[in-house]
C-alpha cells in the first residue's frame, strides 16, 4: 500500500512538471497555428498580421525564459550530505553484509557506502547530473539482470554505530533504509525526486552569491518560478517519501525483526552518548584549536561509562555479553584511519574547524587529552581571568605581590564592593553588554570577560576549501561557506563564563601547589583528580562564591585538599 501511494504521489509531482512544461509551450503552440494559418492564406489582414508578431514574440520570451528555468533546474547542483566515502577494499566486510541484506529483502544493494558523523543512517540519491553522468552497473552488480539499470542510491551510516553497536544489531538497523532502494530504482520515484531536488537547488543558486544586476535579475526570475513550483509540489512530495519509508518498514519487517527493538534502544543511547562527548569533551578541544581523533573510540567509552554509572545496567549481565560480541567497526578494514576522517569532518561540521590540519589545528588523542587540552585550557582561561583583573585595576587586597594567584580572585570577589562601575566603551562591545544584563548595575568583571572571550572567537581562524583525499568529504558540494551547520552551545552569559574561569582558577592552583592533576571525564569532560579521584563538588562551591559572593565554601574545600590559595600559578 505505501509503494502505491508513492508511485500515485510521484506521478502527480511529474504532472506539476508537465503542465508547467505545457505552459511554457502553449504561447509557441498558438504562434504555430497563427504562423501556419497565415502561410496556408486562412488568417490573413491586418489584425492577423498584428497577432502573428505579438504571440510570436510573446512565445519567444516565454520560451527563452522556460529554457533558463530548465537550464538551471538541469545544472543547478543539489545540496550533497558531507560524508567520509567508504571503498569497498576498505570495507568488504561491511559491503558484503549490506549486499546480503539487499539480496534477503530482493531490493538492489546501494551504489556506495559513506560514513557521516552523527546518529542517522539514510539513502543518498547523488546522480544529479550536475553531478556528472550517471553511471550504469553491470549485469552482476545491480541485483537484476537489467545492464542499464541507473545508478542506486548511497547508503550513509552514522560512524558512531559501527563503534557501539555489534554486527548484528547495525544489520537490523540498515535494514528499513536499505529496503528503501527497492522503492527508489522505480522510475516515475527517481524522476520526482531528480525533478525536486533540482528545483530546490535552483532556489538556492538564486538567492546565493553576489553577481551583477543582469545575473541578478535573470536569477531572481528563475528563483520565483521554481519557488512556485515546488510550493505546489510540496505536499505530494511529503506524501511521496512517507509511502517509501513505510514501503521500506514493511519490506524490512521479516529482517531480523526482534533484534532491531533491541538495537533501536541502541540508537537512543549512542546519540546520548555521542551528544555529551561532543558538546563536553570535543568542543573543549576544537576552541583551543586541537581536534579530538578518536571520537567513535570515544563513544564506546563515555557509553561504557554511562552502563558503569548505572546500578541497574551494571546488574543486568547480558550488557557485559553484548560488549563480548563483534562490533561493527570490526567491518572496517582501518577503523583508526576512518574514526580519524570522521572526527576531522565532526569538526569541521559542528565547530567550523579548517580542512586539514595545521600547526592551530592539530590532532589530539585520548591519552594526551588532560595534558594538551584540560591543563592548558585551565591555564589559558586562569590567564585571561587575570589579564581582566589587571584591566579593571584589581590588586591583591591582602598587600601580597600581584600575581596570578587564586588569593586576588576570592578576595576581590568576596569583597563587598564586587560590583563596578561599567568599563569604557572602548573595552567593551556594547552588544556584549547588552546581551548581559541580569536586572543589576552591570558587573565589570563579567560583562569585560565575555567581550574578551567574544574577540577572541571572532579572531579564531577559520579556513576554508574542499578538502582532498581518500579519508576526507566527498567533493566540494556542499556549502563551505555555511559550517558550523550545527551549533552545539548557545552564547554563554558574563556569569557563566565568569564561573568556568574561576574554576579554572582553583584547577590550577590545586595542580600547582595540592599535587592534583587533570584529568578527562567520558561523560563531563575537563575533571579535576585529586589523589586518583574526580572531584564532582567543585562547582557548586564555585556558584556559591561566583553569585553570592559566599567564599566560605570553596575555602573550606581549598583547606580540606590543602590548595595553597596565596602561591602563584603557571599561567599559559
Amino acid at each position: 500500500m505505501g509503494a502505491q501511494s508513492a508511485r500515485s504521489r510521484a506521478l502527480a509531482v511529474l504532472r506539476i512538471r508537465s503542465r508547467a512544461t505545457a505552459v511554457a509551450l502553449l504561447p509557441a503552440a498558438a504562434s504555430v497555428v497563427l504562423l501556419a494559418g497565415g502561410s496556408t492564406g486562412h488568417l490573413t489582414g491586418g489584425g492577423w498580421d498584428v497577432a502573428r508578431g505579438v504571440v510570436s514574440a510573446i512565445a519567444l520570451v516565454v520560451l527563452l525564459a522556460a529554457a533558463a528555468v530548465a537550464l538551471v533546474v538541469a545544472r543547478a547542483r543539489p545540496a550533497v550530505s558531507p560524508t567520509i566515502p567508504i571503498a569497498e577494499k576498505t570495507a568488504p566486510d561491511l559491503y558484503r553484509l549490506v549486499r546480503d541484506l539487499a539480496d534477503r529483502l530482493d531490493v538492489p544493494a546501494p551504489s556506495a557506502i559513506a560514513l557521516t558523523p552523527d546518529c542517522d543512517s539514510w539513502l543518498e540519491d547523488r546522480t544529479h547530473p550536475a553531478h556528472g553522468p550517471p553511471a550504469r552497473r553491470g549485469p552482476g552488480e545491480s541485483g537484476s539482470g537489467d545492464p542499464k539499470a541507473p545508478v542506486a542510491p548511497v547508503l550513509v551510516i552514522g560512524s558512531p554505530f559501527l563503534w557501539w553497536m555489534r554486527v548484528g544489531e547495525l544489520r537490523a538497523i540498515l535494514a528499513p533504509v536499505v529496503a528503501g532502494t527497492g522503492p527508489s530504482a522505480h522510475p516515475d520515484i527517481a524522476a520526482a525526486r531528480r525533478f525536486i531536488r533540482g528545483l530546490d537547488a535552483a532556489v538556492a543558486v538564486s538567492s546565493s552569491g553576489s553577481r551583477g544586476p543582469v545575473a541578478r535579475a535573470v536569477l531572481g526570475g528563475v528563483g520565483r518560478v521554481a519557488r512556485l513550483m515546488l510550493t505546489g509540489c510540496r505536499v505530494h512530495a511529503a506524501e511521496m517519501e512517507r509511502g517509501v519509508a513505510a514501503a521500506a518498514a514493511e519490506r524490512a519487517q521479516a529482517v531480523d525483526y526482534g533484534l532491531r527493538i533491541v538495537a533501536q534502544e541502541q540508537v537512543g543511547l549512542a546519540y546520548a552518548g555521542w551528544d555529551r562527548l561532543l558538546t563536553r569533551v570535543a568542543l573543549p578541544a576544537w576552541r583551543m584549536g586541537r581536534w579530538p581523533a578518536r571520537l567513535d573510540a570515544g563513544v564506546v567509552a563515555a557509553l561504557t561509562e554511562l552502563s558503569r554509572r548505572d546500578r541497574l545496567a551494571a546488574q543486568d549481565g547480558s550488557f557485559a555479553s553484548r560488549l563480548g560480541e563483534r562490533p561493527a567497526c570490526d567491518l572496517l578494514e582501518e577503523p583508526g584511519t576512518v574514526d580519524e576522517a570522521a572526527s576531522l569532518l565532526a569538526a569541521r561540521l559542528f565547530h567550523g574547524g579548517p580542512a586539514e590540519r595545521g600547526p592551530d589545528w592539530a590532532p589530539v588523542d585520548w591519552q594526551e587529552y588532560p595534558d594538551e587540552v584540560v591543563d592548558r585550557k585551565w591555564r589559558a582561561d586562569a590567564a585571561r581571568l587575570h589579564r581582566v583583573l589587571d584591566s579593571l585595576g584589581v590588586r591583591d587586597p591582602s598587600g601580597g605581590p600581584q600575581g596570578p594567584t587564586l588569593s586576588r580572585v576570592l578576595d576581590h570577589l568576596a569583597a563587598p564592593t564586587f560590583h563596578m562601575p561599567a568599563p569604557s566603551a572602548e573595552k567593551l562591545d556594547e552588544t556584549v553588554v547588552g546581551a548581559d544584563r541580569d536586572g543589576t548595575p552591570l558587573d565589570a568583571l563579567s560583562a569585560t570577560l565575555a567581550a574578551e572571550v567574544a574577540r577572541e572567537e571572532s579572531a579564531r581562524p577559520v579556513s576554508s576549501g574542499p578538502p582532498a583525499g581518500q579519508g576526507s568529504p566527498d567533493g566540494a558540494l556542499w556549502d563551505e561557506g555555511a559550517l558550523p551547520l550545527f551549533p552545539l552551545q548557545p552564547p554563554r552569559s558574563g556569569r557563566e563564563l565568569l564561573a568556568d574561569h574561576v574554576t579554572a582558577m582553583v584547577c590550577c592552583a590545586a595542580v600547582d601547589t595540592a599535587g592534583a592533576a587533570p584529568g578527562l571525564d567520558w561523560l563531563d569532560g575537563p575533571s579535576l583528580l585529586v589523589a586518583g579521584e574526580r572531584t564532582a563538588d567543585l562547582s557548586p562551591r564555585v556558584l556559591s562564591l561566583v553569585e553570592d559572593g559566599d567564599v566560605e565554601p570553596l575555602k573550606d574545600w581549598l583547606a580540606r585538599r590543602g590548595v595553597r590559595a596565596e602561591k602563584p600559578v603557571r599561567l599559559v
